[in-house]
């Protein structure tokens, strides 16, 4: 245990050196659509990614703009065959993405690590067909390097970092696991929730910065397990209750 906090303190360290430029210029879109009162949309289209949208939405310490796309095909609460077929199958990102309702100059995160996917890469085409401006948090590496005929791929064998307006590099390597353990073969102890979770918040706490310095107090979730919580939300609950699908 004592080395997998070490690779992934070292990983997240890497993020933060590496992906400054990203998150800034991410943080701006965010806070952009916040000073016009409008939703961020997060979709993580594939079994582990659907936590990075969960990540933040409805989180203590998080924006109340933010709307995940939690769609029931891609969760492993129905089944993990199941779910890894269905993020697999073309077409379906794009119908997910009409359910929500995205518009032109929306605003759309993408997480999935791999960023291959059928799901992923038709959530990303139908989202710049339509002009919605999108942020990609996603490994270059992992996609790069697999291979154009692997079942995963979508039909046009594009990579989520090529379709989005920016790239977090996730920089999650191939395979995801990254302990080794004398004596057995396969790594073990995956690292991309916690790089996924580092990113986005980092571009959640950067975004509320830039908000305050305008002189903008964004709404943010308080625990409702916190002393007065509940009360705090409640101020801005009707503010967003028909606004935001699964809220």
């Amino acid at each position: 245990m004592t080395s997998y906090l070490d690779q992934v303190t070292a990983h997240l360290k890497r993020l933060h050196d590496e992906e400054m430029d990203g998150i800034g210029k991410a943080a701006r879109m965010i806070a952009d659509q916040i000073k016009e009162d409008k939703l961020v949309f997060a979709y993580g289209p594939g079994g582990h990614s659907n936590l990075g949208s969960q990540e933040i939405f409805f989180r203590a310490g998080g924006l109340m703009h933010v709307s995940a796309i939690l769609d029931e095909g891609t969760l492993l609460s129905g089944g993990a065959m199941r779910s890894m077929a269905v993020e697999r199958t073309p077409g379906y990102g794009k119908i997910v993405i009409e359910d929500y309702g995205l518009q032109k100059n929306d605003l759309l995160i993408i997480i999935n690590a791999y960023g291959i996917n059928s799901a992923t890469i038709d959530a990303a085409l139908e989202a710049k067909r339509i002009g919605v401006k999108t942020i990609g948090v996603t490994s270059v590496e992992h996609a790069s390097q697999t291979p154009a005929d692997h079942p995963a791929r979508h039909p046009s064998k594009k990579n989520l970092h090529e379709l989005v307006d920016i790239v977090l590099d996730s920089k999650v390597g191939v395979g995801d696991a990254i302990l080794e353990i004398e004596g057995l073969e396969q790594k073990v102890a995956a690292v991309s929730t916690f790089a996924n979770a580092y990113l986005l918040n980092s571009v959640t706490a950067e975004a509320i910065q830039l908000l305050v310095e305008k002189g903008i107090k964004p709404p943010i979730w308080m625990s409702g397990n916190a002393t007065g919580g509940d009360e705090w939300n409640a101020q801005f609950i009707n503010r967003f209750k028909n606004k935001i699908k699964k809220l």
